[in-house]
């Protein structure tokens, strides 16, 4: 979503270095294939196979071309999943408003004034039974063409998310390719009303929706003349805007191009609908499922059930919630319950903000993850740009450590700033501690966003939107992605030495994460114990253990991107026990690189390990048998 982005923001748990006695947490084993980690690789659907390299702001799709599903074509899918991939999260697949005359296939065109750029935003749906036309080389053959890449991600062994937007629509939503029997949100509404249980949408009536005045010398399609474009938009009686906006002429901020479903929530906050029985947020999805089955439900609830299951029997391994948070916590529970009755491996990826609804929407709305984006994510851009300090990682896994397993960590995604820009970290090399971190500290998956394994910054002026976000909204290209997709051969043949090194190293973590027994097994702290007891360790540097029954790993990150740090780093007494380690020398091997080795020496209960490591340097060190 394109979010507020202020949106929370959580002040992380204060310093632990006082305390002298380490926490250890067992892992929460809760994923229905708990036996390796999972690595999600989300790519934008429509960037990944464009070639063209013109990078015109608010070029049209002729100048500045578009990538196809037939682009992912089993060489490409192969080289993903060879980077250590289990997941691919097609994002911008549902059909959304796009400014390309597409009437002689039957779809009606889309206004400028309520579209926000011209390849326009995945967020604004406006055919939940089909695909983007953009994508398909034969438009009218779009959901084939679709089926036909879930068929080859399956074939090399990859699950495909895709995303569902339930809090909003486009305000144009119309589907062609309803299902016998389906009809439109809306379709069937009470338009006298401000509100009604079963009606899809909020309204204002004896109101016309007015478009909004546009702010900052913004002009739809950057200004370029369009028969639509004309500031008007027949809305009649105007609905709700999709950030909950009241007014029948929405500000300029609000996500005015959309228009919020009711879920049954009256407009004072009442809940229409039978709400989960105390203590039911411990029953597993069968029981949730059984739950439902004899109660009133609200007719939005059933259209995106609907919609969630068209989409599971045409192969889709899962789905990625949008805003989650503003859609009530007893749909998830009806909508994932019934998911998982179909499919119980489905992967089911919500993007929630407010920590204190993480449990709720877990336990209660059985989701399998939510974005660390508040508390691990936040934390670790502020030490990559040199803000904050390592220090405050390990208090944030011990205040999650009953639901670690439960918030997928990434450091990119379409939300926020490429790593590599100027705005967030300005040296895509400074992700290479954070994301051995990010991708070891926990048994959560990993997300990595394409381009991010070659350092994509995110540069380019693309209309809508703006440099250090690779666009969302418009036809652009994704120059270091372009250059290892070299024509469509996608090995790397115009890749600089650069890039090629920077997704060697995310190809070597990543399918280590996938293959490691011990990362889904249990974590220590060691940084604090080290910051009190070891000397010229510091607030730059990061450390921890991950351990199962057959593999014990050593952790550390430098964060520093100038200084080589060298100490004697020491293990506690509690996981000397806890590993059975007899006195006497263990010979330690980097599970990176393979070339780097030290020797663990245990004696009287003391261990410790002489560990160098350069800027931004990370040594996974695994005890040799």
């Amino acid at each position: 979503m394109r979010k507020i982005y202020s949106v929370l923001s959580v002040l992380i748990l204060s310093t632990i270095i006082g305390c002298s006695k380490e926490k250890i947490s067992k892992n929460k084993m809760m994923s229905t294939n708990p036996q390796k980690k999972a690595v999600v690789y989300q790519v934008f659907t429509r960037l990944f196979g464009n070639t063209n390299t013109t990078n015109k702001p608010w070029g049209t799709i002729e100048e500045n071309g578009v990538g196809k599903f037939n682009d992912f074509t089993e060489k490409a899918l192969s080289e993903i999943k060879d980077l250590g991939v289990t997941h691919i999260w097609y994002t911008g697949v549902p059909h959304h408003d796009v400014i390309k005359d597409y009437t002689k296939f039957g779809i009606s065109n889309d206004d400028p004034d309520i579209v926000k750029g011209r390849a326009g935003s995945p967020y604004a749906v406006k055919d939940y039974y089909n695909v983007n036309p953009d994508l398909a080389v034969n438009v009218a053959n779009r959901l084939e063409e679709f089926e036909a890449l879930i068929a080859r991600s399956h074939k090399v062994g990859l699950k495909v998310i895709i995303d569902i937007v339930p809090n909003h629509v486009a305000r144009n939503y119309q589907s062609l390719s309803n299902p016998k029997g389906t009809k439109d949100f809306g379709a069937d509404d009470d338009k006298t009303v401000e509100y009604d249980v079963n009606n899809n949408f909020y309204y204002v009536p004896n109101e016309t929706f007015q478009v909004p005045d546009f702010l900052n010398g913004y002009l739809p399609l950057g200004g370029e003349k369009n028969p639509l474009s004309d500031h008007k938009f027949v809305e009649n009686p105007a609905k709700w805007t999709g950030n909950g906006s009241r007014a029948a002429k929405p500000h300029f901020n609000d996500w005015y191009e959309t228009v919020k479903v009711n879920y049954g929530v009256s407009p004072d906050g009442r809940k229409d609908f039978d709400e989960l029985p105390q203590g039911f947020e411990n029953e597993d999805y069968k029981k949730h499922f059984a739950f439902w089955q004899d109660k009133k439900i609200p007719n939005s609830w059933i259209k995106f059930r609907d919609i969630a299951l068209y989409w599971t029997a045409k192969g889709v391994d899962g789905f990625r919630y949008d805003m989650a948070e503003m859609v009530p916590v007893e749909f998830w529970s009806f909508m994932n319950s019934a998911i998982k009755m179909k499919n119980p491996d489905a992967f089911l990826l919500a993007e929630v903000y407010n920590p204190h609804e993480y449990r709720n929407y877990i336990r209660k709305g059985k989701m399998d993850y939510l974005y660390d984006k508040v508390q691990l994510y936040d934390t670790i851009k502020h030490i990559m740009q040199g803000h904050g300090i390592t220090d405050h990682i390990a208090p944030i896994q011990e205040d999650l450590k009953d639901i670690e397993h439960n918030m997928l960590h990434f450091l990119e995604n379409h939300d926020e700033q490429r790593i590599a820009s100027p705005e967030f970290a300005g040296d895509a090399l400074k992700a290479k501690p954070a994301m051995v971190v990010s991708a070891t500290i926990s048994t959560s998956p990993t997300m990595v966003y394409f381009g991010q394994e070659f350092g994509e910054p995110g540069a380019e002026n693309a209309g809508f939107g703006t440099p250090s976000r690779t666009s969302i909204f418009d036809y652009i290209g994704v120059p270091t992605l372009q250059r290892w997709v070299n024509n469509k051969k996608f090995d790397g043949g115009q890749s600089t030495d650069a890039e090629k090194s920077l997704r060697d190293f995310y190809k070597r973590l990543l399918n280590f994460t996938i293959t490691s027994d011990a990362l889904m097994g249990e974590y220590q702290d060691i940084h604090h114990f080290n910051r009190q007891h070891t000397e010229w360790y510091n607030e730059r540097v990061m450390s921890f253990v991950r351990w199962s029954g057959d593999e014990k790993l050593i952790i550390v990150s430098n964060f520093n991107a100038h200084d080589t740090y060298g100490f004697e780093l020491g293990l506690p007494k509690e996981v000397i026990e806890k590993w059975n380690l007899k006195d006497g020398e263990y010979q330690l091997e980097d599970q990176l690189y393979k070339k780097y080795a030290s020797t663990l020496k245990v004696e009287n209960g003391e261990a410790r390990v002489r560990v160098d490591v350069k800027p931004l340097e990370s040594f996974i060190l695994k005890i040799k048998k």
